[in-house]
C-alpha cells in the first residue's frame, strides 16, 4: 500500500508540472516573460486586474472591478469637520473603502440567562439568581454574533453602538490630558452652573436635585403606572424652557420625545396644564433618529419617554430588552456628556416596584428619582435614590391637581386629620414625629384595647412584629395586664410607620386606651423602646422637637438621655419631659 501511494503522489506532481500555465499557456496569460510561481500568485496591492490560474487547466479567473470605483468613493467621502471627525449627516453612515469579498462566517446564536432584577448573567438557567437570590427572575436571552466587514471579526453590542454613534456625535478636537485638581475649578461659576427652576414647584424639584438641573447630566425618573411621571417631566420641561441661560440670557427650547403617546395626546396634556412654553414635540423610537433631531436644534434639554420604548439599530433584541436598554442608555449618556445637554429619562417599574430592565441602567445614569404616592390619595413624593450632584436625603412633596403638580407648603402637617373642635382630649390617640430624608412629618397613632381577647388583632401601618414586641414589653416591664390579641393599632392617613421613633407613641396610645385616660392636646412622643423597658434616643431628635415647637406643641416626651443634647435654644415655647423607662413614663404622663 505504501508503494502504491508513493507512485500515485509522484504521478500527481508530474501532471501538475505538465499543466503549469507559465509553460503551456504563457501566450494566453501575458506577453511578458514568465515569472516564477510565487510572484504570479502574490496579492496585488493596487487592486489591478490580474489573471489567476487553476490547476485544472485553462480556467482564467478575472475579477471585475469598476473602473470608476475610485471616483465614486471620492465623491461620497464625507468632508472633514473642524474637530477632525469624519461625519456624513445626510445618510448617517460611515463610508468605508471597497474591500474584496470575504468568506462569510456562520452566525451562531449564544444563549444566556440574565436576571431581570440585578442583571446577573449565567450560562445556564437557575431557579434562584445566585447574585440577588430572587426567585424566577432568570430570563432567556439570545445574543447573535455580528460579522465585521472590516477585519472579519465578531463585534459586540458596544462596538456596534460606537459605529452607529460615531457618525452624528461631535468629537473633541483637543487631545485629552490629565488635569490637576487645582486647575479644574479655576474660574468656575458655581452659581450659574445649574439650570434654575423657578416657582414653588421648581423650588421643590430643585431641592431633590440638589439645587437645580445640572448641564450634561443623565436623569432617570421612575414610578408606578399612573403616578404622574409624564406630567412631572412635561412641567419640568416647561420650566427649563422658560428659564434663562446663565451665560447669555437667551431662552432655548426643549425637545420632548415620546415613544408611547402621540403628539396630540401630549399637546392635550399641555393644554390642560396651561403650558405655553417653547417645547418641541417629537414621536420616535429610533435612538439615532432622536439624537439626530436633538443635535440639529439649539436646545437646552432632551426628554425621552420612555427608555424601555427606544431601540438602537444593529443591536440584537427588542426594545426594552437587556442589551437594548443598556446600549440606548449608553448612547444617551455619551450624547449628554459630549454636548453638555441634560437628558431626562422616564423608566418603567416591575410589579415589585423596581426599575424595569437591567440593574446596570441605574449605574449608568447620574440621578435616579422615584415618584411615589398612593393611588387613592392626591399626594406625591419625589425621592432621590441616587444623586451624583447632591444628597439623597432630600424629599419633594407635591399634590396632584387638575392643573398638574403643586408644591405642598405645609408638608409637616399633611398627614394630620381634622379632629372634633369641641373635644379637648381623645382616648387612644398619640402623636409622634417621623423623618423621611430631611423632611419631618407629624403622624397620629390610634389604639383600641378590648376587655377580652378576640382571637385576632389588626395592625394598619405598623409592622406586626414591632407592635407585638411593644405590647409584650408593656405586659412584662410595665405590669399592664393587657391581652395581646385584644389590641388593634392604626396609623391615620394610611401612612406606614417604619422607624423606631414612633415606639413611644404606640405605647402611649395603648396605655391611653387600656387605662381609659385621654391624652391632652399639644403632647407628642418621640423615642425607641428596648426589650428591658428602657427608652432610647433616635437620630436627629433635635430637628423633630424643633418641628413640634414651630407648630405650637406644648409638651414633648423624649428619652432622658436626649434632654441634655437638645439644649434650650429655640425651645422656649415647648416643655421637654425626659423619662428613663416605661414605668417612669406611665407615672409621668398618666398621673396628671
Amino acid at each position: 500500500m505504501k508503494f502504491l501511494r508513493t507512485i500515485f503522489i509522484h504521478h500527481i506532481h508530474k501532471r501538475h508540472h505538465f499543466l503549469n500555465p507559465k509553460c503551456v499557456f504563457s501566450s494566453l496569460a501575458s506577453s511578458s516573460p514568465p515569472e516564477d510561481t510565487e510572484t504570479l500568485h502574490s496579492t496585488n496591492p493596487r487592486n489591478e486586474s490580474t489573471n489567476s490560474w487553476s490547476i485544472y487547466g485553462n480556467v482564467v479567473v478575472n475579477p471585475r472591478i469598476n473602473d470608476h470605483s475610485d471616483e465614486k468613493i471620492e465623491e461620497e467621502k464625507p468632508s472633514e469637520s473642524e474637530n477632525g471627525s469624519m461625519m456624513n449627516l445626510k445618510n448617517r453612515s460611515v463610508i468605508r473603502p471597497v474591500t474584496p469579498p470575504t468568506k462569510r462566517s456562520t452566525g451562531k446564536v449564544k444563549t444566556q440567562w440574565v436576571c431581570s432584577s440585578c442583571g446577573y448573567t449565567a450560562g445556564q438557567w437557575w431557579g434562584t439568581c445566585p447574585s440577588c437570590t430572587m426567585v424566577g427572575t432568570m430570563k432567556e436571552f439570545h445574543e447573535a454574533k455580528i460579522n465585521d466587514v472590516d477585519n472579519n471579526k465578531v463585534r459586540s453590542g458596544i462596538s456596534v453602538s460606537e459605529d452607529a454613534m460615531g457618525a452624528w456625535l461631535p468629537q473633541r478636537g483637543d487631545h485629552l490630558r490629565p488635569v490637576k485638581l487645582s486647575e479644574v475649578n479655576r474660574g468656575f461659576n458655581e452659581k450659574g452652573w445649574r439650570f434654575p427652576l423657578s416657582g414653588p414647584f421648581g423650588d421643590e424639584v430643585s431641592i431633590v436635585l440638589g439645587g437645580g438641573l445640572v448641564p450634561g447630566s443623565l436623569n432617570l425618573f421612575s414610578g408606578d403606572p399612573g403616578v404622574g411621571k409624564s406630567t412631572l417631566l412635561l412641567q419640568m420641561a416647561a420650566l427649563v424652557a422658560d428659564g434663562c441661560n446663565g451665560n447669555d440670557g437667551e431662552a432655548l427650547p426643549v425637545v420632548y420625545v415620546s415613544g408611547e403617546e402621540s403628539l396630540q395626546q401630549i399637546a392635550h396634556r399641555a393644554d390642560r396644564l396651561g403650558i405655553k412654553s417653547d417645547i418641541y414635540l417629537y414621536s420616535s423610537t429610533d435612538i439615532e433618529d432622536i439624537l439626530r433631531i436633538a443635535q440639529s436644534l439649539p436646545i437646552r434639554a432632551l426628554v425621552v419617554d420612555s427608555i424601555q420604548t427606544v431601540y438602537l439599530k444593529g443591536i440584537t433584541g427588542s426594545a426594552g430588552g437587556v442589551t437594548q436598554v443598556k446600549e440606548c442608555t449608553s448612547a444617551l449618556m455619551r450624547f449628554a456628556k459630549t454636548t453638555n445637554i441634560p437628558v431626562l429619562l422616564i423608566g418603567h417599574v416591575t410589579k415589585s416596584g423596581d426599575i424595569a430592565g437591567p440593574r446596570v441602567l441605574e449605574h449608568i445614569v447620574d440621578v435616579v428619582l422615584y415618584l411615589e404616592g398612593e393611588r387613592f390619595t392626591s399626594y406625591r413624593m419625589l425621592r432621590a435614590v441616587k444623586n451624583r450632584f447632591g444628597s439623597t436625603d432630600e424629599l419633594g412633596v407635591f399634590e396632584m391637581s387638575e392643573s398638574g403638580f403643586k408644591a405642598v407648603s405645609n408638608a409637616t402637617e399633611m398627614f394630620l386629620t381634622e379632629q372634633d373642635p369641641d373635644s379637648d382630649v381623645l382616648v387612644g390617640l398619640a402623636f409622634t414625629v417621623i423623618m423621611d430624608g430631611s423632611r419631618t412629618f407629624i403622624i397620629e397613632v390610634q389604639a383600641l384595647c378590648l376587655s377580652e381577647s378576640t382571637g385576632s388583632r389588626v395592625t394598619n401601618g405598623i409592622e406586626a412584629n414591632r407592635a407585638n414586641m411593644i405590647k409584650c414589653v408593656l405586659i412584662k416591664q410595665a405590669g399592664l395586664n393587657i391581652p395581646v390579641n385584644s389590641v388593634h393599632l392604626n396609623v391615620v392617613s394610611g401612612l406606614t410607620l417604619s422607624e423606631t421613633a414612633g415606639d413611644l407613641a404606640i405605647a402611649a396610645a395603648i396605655c391611653s386606651s387600656f387605662l381609659e385616660y385621654p391624652i391632652p392636646k399639644g403632647i407628642a412622643f418621640i423615642g425607641e423602646i428596648g426589650l428591658s423597658g428602657e427608652l432610647r434616643t433616635v437620630p436627629r431628635i433635635d430637628k423633630r422637637v424643633h418641628a413640634l415647637s414651630k407648630l405650637g406643641y406644648k409638651t414633648c416626651v423624649v428619652p432622658k438621655q436626649a434632654v441634655k443634647a437638645l439644649g434650650t435654644e429655640g425651645l422656649e415655647n415647648i416643655e421637654i419631659v425626659g423619662c428613663k423607662n416605661l414605668k417612669e413614663f406611665i407615672n409621668v404622663v398618666f398621673s396628671r
